[in-house]
């Protein structure tokens, strides 16, 4: 039986594993939880499933749960906690589903001890995707992708040479505002961006999803992942979310993985792999699909997509200050600090002010996200 350790277990993706972990207990256990704040759903999660430990980053939090709980399961808190849970002895597979930078050291921690990682964090690779991959092959890790686009695109790889890779076709949504022009986003909400058309994701994700900021990160992921330079990327619109992501290959044969825009089958593939389990979800049906349509993607109109293709192509440290401003400001808007272009305006402005060291060490990583959030915040002071 594997047994899993779920850091960011009350969010969107924690929440979906463990539905598919509960729908195959015979395969599966869960031995640690950990999450930032939200100690009802963490006690809930607590009770069905019984882990060892369970995590609450904020400390309030945990205090509010240790005083309610009395059951078996040890309830850490803190980054100490967080690490706790990456590195626990009788785990197998770490997925990690934190949001942002956060999720870098448990990561970083869960390969140092030998864990496989089923990454849905990724910023991680973002941010240290050298760093990260190089310590996976020292260590023996497999790391399995989670996003449903690098899954299909790991998936279409499977029994294929990736030096006969041409081109990687990341699909991406187009997300709410998809056509529309930039006079026509001046004045978008909140409420706005978090009207997805096809899928259910936590509010900072699904605005990324809107600016296409999520698939300026994801194209940083896949070079990673992959091991393709920035060349051999493609971005390419696909409103209906059915086609997850293609491989073309050096005979132009085209392979792509489709599927109803559901998380959980990535989630439960990264899981079994390389095996695949019976599930109960729900399946194509190709008579009612009456259009697969496909675009390239408006970098005119949302700009932040070349920022990430130009972030990746500088490499050293300006990927984790694309992705730091990102955050910053996203979480600005987030709170109606800013208008919605802004968020463009403060990544822009981050990038050209940093100065990018080269082959950066787990010191110049964390030394540059933390310069990119204090320039961030002096740059939103500024913003009317």
């Amino acid at each position: 039986m594997q047994s899993i350790a779920i850091l960011g277990s009350t969010g969107s993706i924690g929440t979906q594993s463990l539905e598919v972990i509960a729908a195959n207990q015979d395969q599966f256990c869960v031995t640690a939880l950990a999450a930032y704040h939200n100690d009802i759903l963490l006690e809930k999660q607590i009770e069905y499933f019984n882990p060892k430990i369970a995590v609450l980053v904020e400390k309030n939090a945990a205090d509010r749960l240790t005083r309610r709980y009395s059951g078996s399961t040890v309830i850490l808190t803190g980054e100490e906690g967080l690490l706790e849970a990456a590195i626990h002895d009788n785990v197998n597979t770490v997925l990690t589903s934190l949001v942002g930078f956060a999720g870098l050291k448990p990561t970083l921690a869960a390969i140092k001890a030998g864990k496989h990682i089923a990454l849905a964090n990724k910023e991680t690779l973002v941010a240290a995707g050298e760093l990260v991959t190089q310590l996976a092959q020292d260590n023996h890790v497999r790391i399995l992708p989670v996003d449903s686009e690098h899954s299909a695109i790991f998936q279409c790889l499977q029994g294929e040479s990736r030096k006969k890779i041409n081109r990687i076709l990341l699909t991406a949504s187009g997300g709410p505002f998809y056509g529309l022009k930039r006079e026509e986003l001046e004045h978008v909400t909140i409420e706005d961006c978090l009207r997805h058309p096809n899928w259910s994701m936590g509010k900072k994700i699904t605005v990324d999803s809107s600016t296409l900021a999520n698939k300026g990160l994801e194209v940083i992921e896949a070079r990673w992942l992959f091991d393709v330079p920035y060349s051999q990327i493609e971005v390419v619109v696909h409103p209906q979310s059915i086609v997850h992501s293609m491989v073309e290959f050096v005979d132009g044969s085209v392979m792509a993985q489709l599927g109803k825009p559901d998380m959980r089958v990535p989630i439960q593939y990264a899981f079994t792999y390389p095996e695949r389990v019976a599930a109960e979800y729900p399946k194509l049906d190709f008579t009612t699909l009456s259009a697969l349509t496909f675009s390239a993607p408006d970098m005119v109109n949302f700009p932040i997509l070349p920022l990430a293709f130009a972030a990746g192509n500088t490499g050293g440290t300006l990927p984790c200050v694309f992705n730091a401003a990102n955050e910053e400001a996203v979480y600005a808007f987030l709170q109606g600090k800013i208008r919605y272009l802004d968020i463009f305006l403060v990544i822009k402005s981050v990038m050209e002010n940093h100065k990018v060291t080269m082959m950066p060490d787990l010191n110049d990583i964390c030394s540059a996200d933390l310069w990119s959030r204090v320039k961030a915040q002096e740059i939103l002071k500024a913003i009317k």
